[in-house]
């Protein structure tokens, strides 16, 4: 719960005056949470974004008194600022932070969620859990646009079933309208991001920390000052429905990275690569490096059966439709286990720097997820590769056949909630690196 308003949706209590809103607030402080989900499902979701960059910049909107801003500054080492209304929730946030120890990475500003006083890529990492019907969805998903190189997490209740109990429509038509998860995920690619994860909160998650100790108060609260019968009659009848029909809705959180922030120009248009693209990638590789190494290379690759993957091979074109930059992920792997090689990227000399090569290997790691792979390796440049989320291969146990910078070797998880393989990379035949 945040004070722009509270509960699974701005209006799920029918609360409009003043007094009763202040009551819901009342019964909401001090409690373990102020609305669905737990400290596992942030790290759930944190996982689900990737690792973070060093010391990240993290943005908490409707921190209330900082439940998850605190999980965030304490697993990631960065500094975690939260925004809400309820000063009393945010001097609360501190208070804690002080006895957690984390006082000097944490810092609170009292302002509304759709009127940030923030410029653009003021942080990493931008994190709603359970305040964006505040504003609605699909409204702060075109606000929030302050980590362009970065992620935005945010939850959404929804419904689950194609066909939701009639009393749980009704219910939520008068509150806060919801959609199913695909509309939602069509809400987000058309504001520009890219669905990294949805994940389902667990059902526990309503109840053991939020649902139940409401409740409770609710039992023995003192119904009989300004607002609070309102208050208390309407939070029954949420907890109601949810034990009624908790099969029919549910929050979820969306981890979402923006595709068309600075280094992704709107001028560029990605795709997988056609028949008609191979001499065109060969012109691009020729002319981006001193030898046509790397252009001979994907020719030897795509000869390759084992080694090639349809969709995987991916064009970036300028507005007049000609192949401006390419990107390729071909299958290696390690320990044995399927990984994929991100290996030759180039673009063309007149547009190297303006984002043709960013769009490329975006989409092309974008196209491997929605494939189900999931480690990737790299050997390149340290300044440039972590801003797609790769970090240092050492730290996936992951080794190379050669010698290599640990800053340059590098990994990538596309589904950092699954196990990812260890040892000594094999790559493919074409590339002429002898196993260890």
């Amino acid at each position: 719960m945040s004070s722009d308003l509270t509960g699974p949706s701005r209006d799920a209590h029918s609360i409009d005056d003043s007094s009763a809103f202040a009551a819901l607030l009342d019964l909401h402080s001090d409690l373990p949470r102020q609305g669905p989900g737990s400290d596992a499902t942030t790290r759930r979701l944190l996982a689900l974004a990737g690792p973070p960059r060093p010391r990240p910049r993290i943005l908490d909107l409707g921190c209330g008194p900082g439940r998850s801003a605190l999980v965030l500054a304490a697993t990631t080492g960065g500094h975690v600022t939260g925004v809400d209304l309820h000063q009393p929730y945010l001097d609360q946030f501190l208070d804690t932070a002080t006895s957690a120890g984390v006082r000097d990475r944490v810092s609170a500003i009292r302002c509304p969620m759709d009127a940030l006083p923030f410029p653009d890529r003021s942080f990493d990492l931008v994190w709603c859990e359970g305040t964006a019907y505040n504003i609605g969805f699909t409204t702060a998903l075109r606000r929030w646009r302050l980590a362009p190189d970065g992620k935005l997490v945010v939850t959404e209740i929804e419904f689950t079933g194609s066909m939701p109990a009639p009393a749980v429509v009704d219910f939520w038509a008068q509150r806060y309208p919801l959609r199913h998860p695909e509309a939602n995920r069509n809400a987000a690619v058309a504001a520009g991001y890219a669905v990294i994860a949805h994940h389902a909160l667990p059902h526990r998650d309503w109840w053991d920390e939020y649902y139940q100790p409401l409740e409770k108060r609710a039992d023995t609260w003192d119904t009989s000052t300004p607002g609070a019968a309102v208050a208390v009659a309407e939070l029954r009848a949420e907890i109601d429905l949810r034990r009624r029909h908790h099969d029919d809705y549910h929050y979820a959180g969306y981890v979402l990275r923006p595709t068309n922030d600075e280094d992704d120009r709107t001028m560029w248009s990605t795709r997988p690569e056609t028949p008609d693209d191979i001499d065109a990638i060969h012109a691009v590789n020729v002319a981006a490096f001193p030898t046509s190494h790397e252009a001979d290379l994907i020719d030897a690759l795509r000869a390759d059966p084992q080694a090639w993957i349809d969709g995987l091979s991916i064009v970036t074109e300028n507005e007049s439709g000609e192949v401006a930059g390419h990107a390729l992920l071909t299958r290696c792997h390690v320990g044995r286990q399927p990984a994929l090689a991100l290996a030759p990227c180039a673009v063309l000399p007149e547009h190297q720097g303006r984002g043709a090569g960013s769009a490329a290997i975006r989409a092309g790691l974008d196209a491997a997820r929605s494939m189900g792979e999931n480690l990737v390796v790299v050997l390149g440049h340290p300044e440039y590769y972590p801003r797609f989320g790769f970090t240092p291969a050492s730290g996936f146990g992951v080794q190379a056949p050669f010698d290599a910078p640990d800053d340059a070797f590098l990994a990538l998880t596309l589904d950092a909630a699954r196990p990812t393989p260890t040892g000594a990379i094999e790559y493919p035949a074409a590339f002429g690196v002898q196993a260890g």
